[in-house]
């Protein structure tokens, strides 16, 4: 009987080693909790042994139940009847199974039904799933609309929407992107309006929407009349009643289990979540966080399902009187593809950690200003994480997202023709993956999302640290790569900066991007190899694949290779 989670060793890894002490001791009121929830944790090690055994449970429904249905899922898709969102059968069922465990509340407090789970156990929950069937991520991973709730509505509005989602009686959309509003969403135009009586109302539509059949939608929608950024936009809350109308369903490449909705919202009573003019310089982004992460999930699950099948087949599959896993061409790219879903693995999860830091510290600022306490330490911590998921989150989201469409590819690849066919697990995991790079910011937009912490070199007290540190027999030597691969990203962003060009900066930005990339990741690896002898070999693999693109990257930068781009005109008419 397959489990997600204990028979995946680097996830076991990673989960053994996370930090979350400080994370778990200000979400469990340092373990207060447990005077009123007989369940909650007393300690941080019982903390720990809560969350590995629902993992458990996670890892078991989703080997066992939900991976066997994908296919099915995938053929008959989800459906639009007489103006009405049907999900495929085994979505129901996935869904009611979810919902029977009590795991559609996970992040929430358990006041309200929840679980209380710090994000980066929720996440790790969503890369399982994803492994089993992608699509089915995008439905469990909208429990980050109640959070919004939680985190930025009143108290009337957390009881009423957030034990719903608990339980598993409603779903959730985040309803942003418009027909002309898409990566730009300062541009969108659905109206907020209120009535003679003050209710809101919206009117518009809404293009591109994930579950866009959830019960509860979280809009955001121009309240200020006579605007056009950012400032005009808050966040309300609405039921998908009879004021709402499906459109149309999109007919997508993959993941087809989850309905991707056209919305036309027609005069809907609504809710305003926080305060005015808020919603997307404050709300949006600070959900875009955990949208990013949740993406990545999915492309990390994608990703290890895809080398799970390629793996199977190229050890069953005889060429030449041989396993095709023993052609030597062969064997290179699985453990390419190896090294590639650890590395992100590594990244990933530290990210995750940081995303908890940031949320748990505004939640323990909020506490201290409400008891009347000095927050002025904890206001620096703060200020800090900030600046550390504003880099990672994008660079995380590009980086997984990228390497799912490369390994699914590599998949097929391994697989020769028969990759090719639908019979085939790899041909719908190729087809999954290609949405991650795109939705919820493309590659592109996080690379610009990301630049700017690369350019201040925000990490460089971090890499002053790592670089004095002393590393145990050969990892000194990869140590010394990557200090030369930190001169080549100082001797890259002088040369960028020097030219005094912020149309040259923009357009190098994704070679800067990279070269921080393998700072970052490479020392993650390192500190891993440095206790775990197993993981020398993605630390060997990694930093050193990193050395070459390096200088691959600078050369790039000196070389102008993208001065075209100043010249796109001339050139593409």
């Amino acid at each position: 009987m397959p489990n997600f989670f204990t028979d995946n060793s680097d996830l076991q890894f990673q989960f053994k080693n996370l930090d979350l002490k400080d994370i778990v001791g200000i979400a469990e009121d340092n373990y207060e909790q447990a005077k009123e929830f007989n369940y909650a944790p007393v300690n941080y090690e019982d903390a720990i042994e809560n969350y590995r055994k629902v993992l458990e449970v996670v890892g078991d429904i989703a080997g066992n139940f939900i991976e066997p249905r994908a296919a099915d899922v995938d053929i008959e898709g989800a459906h639009l009847i007489d103006g009405k969102v049907h999900y495929a059968k085994g979505t129901r069922e996935n869904l009611k199974q979810l919902s029977q465990a009590d795991l559609m509340g996970m992040i929430f407090p358990r006041k309200y039904g929840g679980l209380n789970f710090p994000f980066t156990i929720y996440v790790m929950a969503n890369e399982i799933i994803s492994r089993a069937d992608a699509s089915l991520m995008n439905i469990f991973g909208l429990q980050d609309i109640g959070d919004t709730i939680k985190k930025f509505g009143n108290e009337s509005q957390r009881q009423e929407f957030i034990p719903r989602f608990c339980t598993g009686e409603v779903t959730g959309a985040m309803v942003l992107t418009e027909p002309d509003a898409g990566s730009d969403l300062q541009a969108a135009k659905l109206q907020a309006y209120q009535d003679s009586e003050g209710k809101w109302l919206l009117k518009g539509c809404k293009r591109f929407i994930t579950n866009g059949n959830g019960e509860i939608l979280l809009v955001m929608a121009r309240s200020e009349p006579g605007t056009k950024d950012g400032r005009g936009l808050s966040l309300f809350a609405c039921y998908s009643d009879s004021t709402v109308k499906v459109r149309r369903i999109e007919n997508k490449l993959g993941i087809h289990g989850s309905p991707t909705c056209e919305l036309q919202f027609n005069d809907t009573p609504a809710q305003l979540v926080g305060q005015r003019k808020f919603g997307l310089i404050k709300y949006v982004i600070d959900l875009m966080f955990r949208a990013r992460m949740g993406v990545s999930a999915q492309a990390l699950g994608v990703s290890q399902a895809a080398f799970n099948e390629a793996l199977k087949y190229a050890k069953e599959r005889e060429q030449f009187g041989k396993a095709i896993y023993n052609i030597p061409v062969v064997t290179n790219m699985l453990i390419d593809m190896k090294e590639k879903i650890e590395s992100n693995r590594s990244l990933f999860y530290s990210t995750a950690i940081e995303v908890d830091r940031k949320e748990k510290l505004e939640e323990l600022i909020d506490k201290l200003k409400e008891q009347g306490k000095p927050f002025a330490e904890e206001s620096q911590k703060l200020k800090y994480s900030m600046k550390l998921v504003n880099l990672l989150t994008p660079m995380t989201k590009y980086i997984l997202s990228e390497s799912a469409n490369k390994v699914t590819h590599d998949a097929i690849q391994i697989h020769g023709g028969t990759g090719y066919m639908k019979e085939f697990n790899v041909e719908r995991h190729a087809r999954d993956a290609r949405i991650t790079n795109i939705y919820e910011g493309t590659s592109q937009m996080q690379v610009v999302a990301a630049s700017g912490g690369v350019i201040n070199d925000i990490l460089a007290e971090h890499f002053d640290v790592k670089e004095k540190k002393e590393y145990k027999g050969g990892l000194n030597r990869l140590a010394g790569f990557l200090k030369e691969i930190r001169e080549i990203y100082k001797e890259a962003l002088k040369y960028v900066l020097d030219k005094k060009d912020p149309t040259f900066q923009d357009v190098a930005a994704k070679d800067l991007v990279d070269l921080y990339s393998y700072l970052y990741v490479g020392y993650l690896l390192l500190d891993e190899a440095d206790i775990e002898p197993k993981k020398i070999f993605v630390a060997n693999r990694y930093i050193l694949n990193s050395l070459a693109n390096a200088r691959k990257n600078f050369e790039s930068i000196k070389n102008e290779n993208f001065s075209d781009i100043l010249h796109a005109e001339e050139i593409l008419n």
